[in-house]
């Protein structure tokens, strides 16, 4: 199974996020840090990432007649390149674009069931900006946001640090107006043969 393929469901994706920051942890660290979703589901998707290669078993210990492994998200494996996302048809993206919403969906929901959620402190934000943008200018725009984002990805836990989740979504809202050869835009709303 390949990188996308893994990737393409909620629980797997939750437990990619989960193991950020160059984490590792055990199967059963993650059910604790995942208490919407049963402990059985957790194991199975731990299994299937590690066996598709993109968690990486870094240590094992018995606890009570059992061997429990900790693993280690292997970053390189858990990123689309550029190349893999163009070559992803369009129909696909709905699917792809599902699971990312189902999986920020369940993140939400277990942020605001747990004890002492406070939207407001936690500087939660989830606003959404319709912006006009040349060719040039968005390119601009996602090198400053790819900018941003890059300088805080080799951030690792430490005692003052909270994960955050960032998911920047960006698509065109409308379709690009065109112009007529010597009068004014098709969508122009001064446009008299409208």
């Amino acid at each position: 199974m390949d990188s996308v393929e893994l990737l393409l469901h909620p629980v797997r994706l939750r437990i990619v996020h989960a193991m950020s920051g160059g984490r590792t942890l055990t199967t059963s660290e993650l059910c604790a840090l995942l208490p919407d979703v049963s402990k059985a589901t957790v194991y199975r998707h731990v299994g299937t990432l590690a066996d598709g290669g993109l968690l990486e078993v870094v240590g094992e210990q018995r606890v009570r007649g059992s061997v429990e492994r900790r693993y280690r998200l292997q970053r390189a494996r858990a990123v689309v390149d550029a190349e893999t996302a163009a070559a992803v048809p369009v129909e696909d993206h709905r699917r792809i674009f599902a699971v990312a919403m189902a999986a920020l969906l369940a993140e939400f929901d277990a942020y605001l069931d747990r004890d002492g959620a406070d939207p407001t402190a936690d500087s939660v934000g989830y606003r959404q900006h319709a912006v006009w943008l040349s060719e040039e200018e968005l390119a601009t725009l996602i090198g400053q946001m790819r900018a941003a984002i890059l300088g805080q990805l080799a951030n690792e836990p430490s005692p003052d640090r909270r994960r955050y989740l960032l998911s920047p979504i960006l698509f065109p809202a409308e379709q690009v107006p065109t112009a007529a050869p010597d009068g004014p835009r098709r969508d122009d709303p001064q446009d008299p043969g409208k």
